[in-house]
């Protein structure tokens, strides 16, 4: 089984702009310096602190190799010595002198005040992103690894459940579910063609705890009468995607997920996430989230 897919924004780009015999233009791809500001919020931590460090050491390395064309214009620091220009590099970009060591000519001050002026543009710059990261409200919503098809008052379902992993809640819940599959016009083209499937609950006024998303396969699904064979002929998807409102901070978050055909399993049903207690209360046990069960000949009775 393949492990499913998490939609992402240059996952989708590549994948639809690829060309009928699968080859990918790579002229058509997203370059990241054309939209660099949006790709440093996307990142993940590690990567983001990496290119803040070379960034800097980079910075320093270039200012102070151009400190020791200044005729030893630095004073106090030993003459053609990379490594002390280097160090006075750094206190000049971050604005913090010590006293041993300054420029005393011409050329190393109008290098260093222009150096303090990309320190000042960079640290502005490094606190807007910073915060722009910092304040972007995430959701953590999980989603089921598997999708299921089972009996539910007498019509076969499409079922997969979500999870809301935060104490706080995701008021007026809106999701879609849309089916993705290749067809062949008359004339012989390839089109990839968005369906949108009805869902028994689609909105949710508060996203508390979990919610058990269903699509009942009747005449009016794009599945009903369609064989599991000719799904995979047509390279079939399901797209998940899922907004709210975060109570927290009062702003829209949305959370996305994609299941092949080999993560939906037909006549299983998903293990019971409910417990109850003694005292008759009940909670959500995660653990089983992601267990299924095969359906028998008795429980499809049931």
């Amino acid at each position: 089984m393949r492990s499913p897919k998490y939609l992402t924004r240059s996952l989708n780009v590549r994948r639809f702009r690829q060309n009928l015999r699968g080859d990918a233009d790579l002229s058509l791809r997203p370059r990241r310096r054309d939209d660099i500001y949006h790709w440093l919020l996307r990142i993940r931590w590690l990567p983001f602190f990496g290119i803040v460090l070379g960034t800097y050491v980079t910075l320093n390395f270039w200012f102070g190799l151009l400190y020791l064309f200044t005729n030893d214009g630095i004073a106090n620091a030993r003459p053609g010595s990379l490594v002390d220009t280097f160090f006075f590099s750094v206190q000049t970009l971050s604005t913090v002198g010590y006293g041993s060591m300054y420029p005393k000519n011409l050329a190393a001050q109008v290098l260093s005040g222009i150096e303090i002026l990309f320190g000042v543009l960079l640290m502005a710059l490094l606190t807007g992103i910073l915060f722009a990261r910092f304040s972007r409200p995430t959701a953590r919503v999980m989603f089921s690894r598997v999708a299921v098809v089972a009996p539910y008052n007498g019509v076969p379902t499409l079922m997969f459940r979500t999870a809301n992993r935060r104490e706080s809640q995701i008021l007026e819940a809106r999701i879609q579910v849309t089916l993705l599959k290749t067809e062949v016009s008359v004339e012989g083209q390839q089109m990839r063609r968005f369906y949108g499937l009805d869902l028994v609950r689609s909105s949710s006024p508060v996203f508390a705890l979990s919610w058990l998303v269903m699509h009942p396969i009747d005449e009016n699904s794009p599945f009903y009468g369609v064989s599991r064979e000719e799904l995979e002929r047509m390279d079939a998807e399901l797209w998940i995607t899922l907004t709210g409102i975060d109570e927290t901070f009062s702003q829209t978050i949305y959370s996305r997920y994609a299941y092949s055909l080999d993560d939906i399993f037909w006549n299983a049903r998903f293990v019971d996430i409910f417990v109850t207690r003694e005292d008759g209360s009940r909670f959500l046990d995660l653990q089983y989230f992601h267990e299924i069960t095969e359906l028998t000949a008795d429980s499809q009775r049931e």
